[in-house]
Parts: C-alpha cells; structure tokens; sequence
C-alpha cells in the first residue's frame, strides 16, 4: 500500500513538469510553422521591370510603360550631356492668366543634366549664367561658386542587359508637383488661391520617345479656392508638355550683340577674361543657317541653308486664313536672302494623322503657328534658344481669334477719313487678310530673334507718307518690327496710298547683319570689325536706326514720321472727321449701337495716343547708339522750341475742352453717366506724363550738357498759365476747365510732398508757381465771374492753402 502511496505522489508531482513541457514544445513548433523564414534578397532583373506586357517606345531614350508605371532607359553614354528641358501649356482651362495664357504657352526653359551618383541618377539644372574656359584654374573656383540644383534624384532600378544604360521609374517625377516644371507659377497659386496637387487626377498621359527629344504629356489637377473658370469645382486641371532635346555638342559659333542693331540676346559673366574683372558677354539669339555649298556662298551666290526653318500652321487655322497666315512666313524669304541664303524660311500645312500619325505641335522639333480660340486680341513670337550660344532651337507663334477685330477697328479709325474702304464694318477679306498677313511677319520677326523697334517710323518724313509712290515702295516705317501699324498721316485726297504696313528696309539689314556667314571666322570676336563695318556704313541715316527707350520721343509706339506735332495735327484731323461719320458708320448700318459704343472707346484710345506723341517731345532725350569711333552724343536732349511747341500744341489740343470728342448723340446712347470724368482722365493722362519726376528731373539734367535748354520752371510756369488762362482775363471757367485746373493743383501737391522731390529744385518749382497762382486768384475771384467760377477759384485757394500749409 504505502508502495502504491509513495508511486502515486512521485506521478502525481512528475506529471504537470510533463505536460508544462509538453505545451512549450507544443508553443515552439507552432511559432516555427506559422512565422515565415526570411526569404534571401532577390536582384531585380531587366525582365522584371520589361515583360511581356510592356510597351516600349525607342528614341533618345527607351521609354517603358508597364500598367502606367514609365521607366526611362538613359543610355551611360548621354550622362553629362546638355538637354534642354522646355515645360508648356498644352491645354489650359478658360480665363487662365486674364487671357494671356494659352495653350502652347511655354512656362520654363532650363539645361538640365543626367549624373551618376552612388546608387541614384540626378536629374541636374545647369546655369550658363557664370562660365570659364574649363582649362583655367578659375573654372573651379567657378563651379564651386555656382552649384547645380538638384531637380530629382532617381533609384537606379536596374542595368540593361549589356550594361550600357540604367534603368530609372520616372513616374513619381511626373506626377509629382516640382516647382521647376509645373504649371502654375506662385503668383497664380496666389491669385487662384492653389491648396495642392491632387494625386488621385493627376496623371502622366503619354510619354513619347524620338531620336533627339522625349514628349510627355501630363495631366495636372489642382485644389484651388478661386479657379478662374467653373468656380463650383473648385479645381484647376491642365494639360502641360514636357519637351526634353539633347543639345548639338558641334556648338553654334556665337555673334556678339550689338545694341546698335537689334536682336534679343543670351548674356553670361566669363572668368576666362585676362582684364581686371569679369566680362560680361552677350550675344544675340538666332538660327543656325548654314549653307549647303560654302564655296558658292562665299562667291555671292544665294544658296539654301542645310536645314530652313520651317513653321507648321495649327489645324485648327480657320481655312480662310491660311494662304495669310503662310504668305506672312514666306515674305522673310526674300529678306534673307540679303544675307545670301535661298529658301531660307518657309510655312507648312501641318501632316494629316493619315500623313504622320506621330506629329505633334507640341513636339520640341518642330516650329509652330498656333491659332488660339480666345477672346484675347494678341498676337505673340516667342521661341527657345540654347542658352549657351543664342541658337534657336524652336519658336511658337501664337494667335489669338480676336485679334482681328482690334484690326478692323483701328483701320477704321485711323484710316477711314482718307481711305474709302476703311469705312465699314465689313471690311473685305482681302484687307483683313492683308493685316493678318503683316502681324504674323512681325512676329516671326520675334522669333527671327527681332525685338521692336520703335525708331523706325521716325526714319521717314511726314509728308513722304502721303506720297503714293514713296509709301507703296517704302511702307509706313522702315521695318515691320515696328508699332506702326496703319498710315494715319494720308489726307482725304491723298491718291495711291498704302495704308497698311509692311516689311522694310531695315528688316534686310538687320537680317544681314545677324546672320550672314562670314568667311574665315574662328572665333566670335573676330567677326566683330566686320561686323562694326557694316554698322558704320550706313553713317546716320535713320532708316537703319535702332531703338526703343520710352524717354526717347523718336522711339514711341504707334507713331509715324520724324515730326510728332505735325504728324499727329494729321493725325486728329482726320480722327475729327471719323468722330463726326462714326454713327453713320456703325449704329445706322447695325440698327444696335454696341459697335458704336466699343469704337467711340476706341477713339478716345487713338487721341489718346496722337496726343501722347507730343507730350513725349517734352523732358524727351534722344539716343542714339554710338561706339567711340564714330561722331557724335548718344544721347540729345530735344531742344528748347520743339519742347516749346509741343506744350503750346497740348494746350491747344488736349488741355482746351475737345467737345468734337464729346458728341451728344454717341454719349447718350453709349453711358448713362461720366462723361465729365471721361474728359478729365484723358487730360489727366497728359497732365501725368509731363508732370512726373523723372520728366522733371531730366529737365534739371539738360541743364548740365545742354545750352539752350527748356528749364523745368519754364515749363511748369507755361503748364500754369496755360491751364488757367481765364483767370488773367475776365472770363468764366467752364465745367471741364474747372476740372482740369483743379487736377492740376492737385498734381502740383503731390509733386512738393513727393520723397523724390525733395532736396531738389523740384519742390523749390512747385512751391514757387502754388504761390504764383494764389497770388493770380486771388485776383480773378474778385473779377466779374459768375458764382459757380468764383466759388470754383474760393475752392481751389482753400486747396492751394492746405497743401503750403498744411495743418
């Protein structure tokens, strides 16, 4: 018994150590079965990322698209080399940027760079800003001074099969809101209140690869507050178009600028310079054009460049307009070939789907004519240069569908008094076309590498242009780049007149200029003293002048002919006579008066201008570019009797009450009020432009160079009497005098208490001439006027009071 006791007790106490054992083994085989071993690293292979079901387009790079997930194939040996990264509208919503945006609009231009880095590739923006010749012991201190941003940094996903490209997934970079290729700069997320990016409609919409460039097309959709169009949605979605082109390694030769010819230009700061600083270089942009036979060329021959340039028309081009649009491509060729090239430029109807289902107008390698549905009436020449030598690569010229319209009205106004044909509404087609035809050359000026120049149409008399035989071989002004756009001079009478503009003499010159080759050349500043001869030749005439600062009164936009008091005295005769034919014109033809009332704003607009013609004669100062060698200032003041006669002239003409402008039967029927402001703001407008510091302060300065100089107080003191000519005789002041007299104290106040006047004659001028004209209405108010004139004088001394003494 006590055996079977003392067995039990010893199971009883060795049984639970079992079954504790028991369920720890049982613990640990079911941690071992249910947790997963880790599995060894696996390499990613070239077949994981290309399979069966990816789409593989090939150019520059191979572009992968598996499932909408883009990986680029960078061959090894395009790291480091230079490609231009150009980001720009494709498709934009309504009202974007107030209607000077649109679609083909280009928003960032910037060289970029692939590196290799560790185990990333950079996507790398490089500056041409500061540069040395790589040789020189500077160029490091130059680098280390100027470091590349970083624009991306990409996982190397995987070699290609013989290891001479990498693999990257760029779809995270497309789809991602970067700053340098977005959309929207910061004053739109501003303006349209932008949260963010929504990644969830947002999406790379193609990638497309080509032997020199790469397309993507991205759509972007962003939260915004304020949307400029469908405000309810509270989005902003846009299509945009990501051109990278890798750039020529035969680099285009340079031609140094010259600001006596005018070409848009690229500048840098070059630390290869042996003089005491830095040089800062500029050259101008353009084309490269290189002849086919350079023996036949340097004989004289005209010969064809080895690639044109060439401008494809948008599709979208209404088919009346066309023939217009291309004729204003083709008339550059006849200027080139004064610079010895044949066929140099030309316009082509874009290929069909059926023709080249690839072409794109977005595509970086071809040149474009966009036609814009937009309420906008512009026209713009844009285009993209290699920021190391100047060389066009492409330009967009944009259209806008209103811009017509602006067209229509102006030849009406400006012409129509000595032009028959001109007045109507319905003005022909081929008219139309004809203005059409001179816009699209003067922006593919622009995109020639031409800016404006608005001293052109001072380089031709006045009275020339009311000569048939002159104006119809010559033009309006001496090149299209000009804002001379109808011959507003030409008298009723006047026979065989050219009303419109056209392409001018000093288009072939500046086309010579910048792109003849010459021979021998090695270096950009070899060409220099050749270049300097040509410019030279042409001494002082006018008609191969260049220029365009807004102090220079032979530089003004929308003017014609060297004399601006007589062409705009032409010029307002005739736009009386338009004023008093403009209802019979318009309103009596529609039956409605909405034309009426936008060519009466109009009109008030072109009188606006004729008369600033002449208040740009006074504090003007005239520039003309010089180098050293040739004789002559650059800059001329305008002497004391132009200066003189143009005031007298504005006194007569837009400080005396115009009431041909203020024509009953327009006003009655156009507004239902303001017609005492409107005739204030545009005497203001004058008032203003003679009236400002910096006119008065280079008046003060043509005391310095200038010997028979027209004094700032003189002018100030002839301004004074003028405008308040009734208070030296006895002679009531009538309404829109009252006004004006008023605004002119007004000015005068701000003008003393301005920061800018201060310690200068300036305050000394206008504190004299306020005490002048209280003395002289103090006076008046006790002549025999009547009540309103006397308290309109009581009210302008209460003014003057405050502003000499104020409290």
């Amino acid at each position: 018994m006590k055996k079977l006791l003392l067995f039990s007790l010893i199971l009883a106490l060795s049984f639970p150590s079992e079954i504790n054992a028991q369920r720890k083994k049982s613990k640990k085989n079911q941690t071992e079965e249910t947790t997963p071993k880790p599995e060894k690293s696996k390499t990613k292979k070239y077949s994981d990322f290309v399979t069966k079901k990816t789409k593989t387009d090939d150019g520059l790079f191979k572009v992968h698209n598996t499932d909408n997930t883009y990986i680029y194939e960078i061959p090894k040996t395009l790291f480091g080399k230079e490609m231009l990264l150009v980001t720009r509208i494709k498709d934009i919503p309504a009202g974007l940027g107030g209607g000077y945006v649109n679609a083909g609009s280009k928003i960032n231009t910037q060289v970029v760079v692939w590196e290799e880095f560790q185990d990333k590739i950079l996507l790398k923006v490089k500056s041409y800003d500061a540069v040395a010749n790589d040789s020189l012991p500077i160029y490091k201190s130059v680098k280390a001074n100027n470091l590349e941003p970083i624009l991306f940094a990409f996982d190397v996903a995987v070699q290609n099969l013989d290891s001479t490209a990498v693999l990257v997934d760029v779809t995270k970079f497309f789809t991602s809101d970067i700053q340098a290729i977005s959309p929207l700069p910061d004053s739109y997320r501003k303006r349209y209140k932008v949260k963010r990016l929504d990644a969830s409609r947002s999406f790379i919409n193609s990638i497309k690869s080509y032997p020199e460039n790469i397309e993507v097309v991205q759509d972007f959709t962003f939260d915004a507050d304020e949307a400029p169009s469908n405000s309810s949605t509270n989005t902003i979605t846009l299509r945009v178009n990501q051109s990278m082109i890798v750039l020529p390694e035969d680099k285009m030769m340079p031609r140094v600028y010259d600001k006596r010819v005018g070409y848009f230009s690229i500048g840098n700061v070059d630390y290869s310079s042996e003089a005491l600083k830095a040089d800062e270089k500029r050259y101008i942009r353009r084309w490269r054009l290189e002849p086919k036979d350079i023996n036949a060329y340097n004989r004289g021959e005209l010969v064809e460049p080895i690639k044109p340039i060439v401008y494809y028309l948008d599709p979208a081009t209404p088919d009346k307009l066309k023939k217009y649009i291309k004729q204003g491509v083709d008339d550059w060729a006849k200027v080139f070939e004064t610079a010895g090239f044949k066929n140099a430029i030309m316009a082509k109807y874009a290929p069909t789907e059926e023709e080249d289902p690839e072409f794109s107008m977005e595509d970086i390698r071809y040149s474009s004519i966009r036609y814009v549905a937009s309420t906008t009436r512009n026209a713009t020449g844009p285009s993209v240069s290699d920021p190391r030598t100047g060389e066009i690569i492409e330009s967009d010229i944009i259209w806008y569908h209103n811009h017509l319209r602006s067209y229509r009205n102006r030849y009406l106004l400006e012409t129509g008094a000595a032009n028959p044909s001109a007045r109507t509404l319905d003005t022909s087609a081929e008219e139309i076309g004809e203005m059409m035809r001179m816009v699209i050359s003067h922006e593919v000026g622009h995109a020639l590498g031409l800016p404006h120049n608005m001293a052109a149409s001072y380089a031709y008399p006045v009275d020339s242009l009311r000569s048939g035989n002159f104006t119809q071989k010559m033009g309006i002004a001496a090149t299209i780049m000009d804002y001379a756009r109808f011959n507003y001079v030409a008298q009723p009478g006047d026979k065989n007149i050219r009303f419109i503009r056209q392409l001018g003499p000093y288009d072939h010159y500046a086309i010579n200029w910048g792109y003849r080759k010459i021979p021998d050349i090695k270096n950009p500043e070899q060409e220099v003293k050749t270049l300097d001869k040509w410019i030279e030749e042409k001494g002082d005439d006018p008609v191969f002048r260049f220029g365009g600062e807004r102090f220079d009164p032979s530089a003004q936009t929308e003017g014609i002919g060297n004399d601006q008091v007589k062409a705009s005295t032409y010029g307002i005769k005739n736009l009386k006579i338009v004023a008093k034919n403009l209802p019979t014109w318009t309103s009596s033809q529609t039956n409605n008066y909405e034309d009426l009332t936008e060519l009466y704003g109009e009109l008030l607009s072109v009188w606006s201008r004729y008369v600033g013609h002449v208040s740009g004669n006074i504090g003007g100062v005239y520039e003309f570019n010089k180098k050293p060698n040739q004789t002559g200032n650059i800059y001329i003041p305008v002497s004391k009797e132009k200066q003189k006669e143009s005031l007298a002239w504005l006194h007569k003409n837009a400080f005396e009450t115009q009431d041909w402008l203020l024509d009953k039967n327009i006003l009655a029927n156009s507004k239902e009020d303001g017609y005492t402001d409107l005739m204030l703001s545009l005497q203001n407008r004058q008032l203003n432009s003679i009236l400002n510091i910096t006119t008065l302060k280079r008046m003060i300065d043509a005391e310095v160079i200038q010997d028979n100089y027209y004094s700032a107080s003189d002018m100030i003191r002839d301004v004074r009497t003028g405008i308040f000519t009734e208070a030296n005789y006895v002679r009531n002041v009538t309404l829109f005098r009252r006004n004006l007299q008023k605004s002119l104290i007004d000015k005068l106040g701000v003008l003393l208490v301005s920061k800018e006047s201060k310690n200068t004659d300036i305050s000394s001028i206008i504190r004299g001439e306020l005490a002048m004209l209280n003395f002289q209405l103090t006076i008046a108010r006790n002549r025999g006027v009547n009540r309103i004139t006397k308290y309109h004088y009581t009210d302008c001394l209460a003014t003057i009071k405050e502003i000499l003494d104020p409290k």
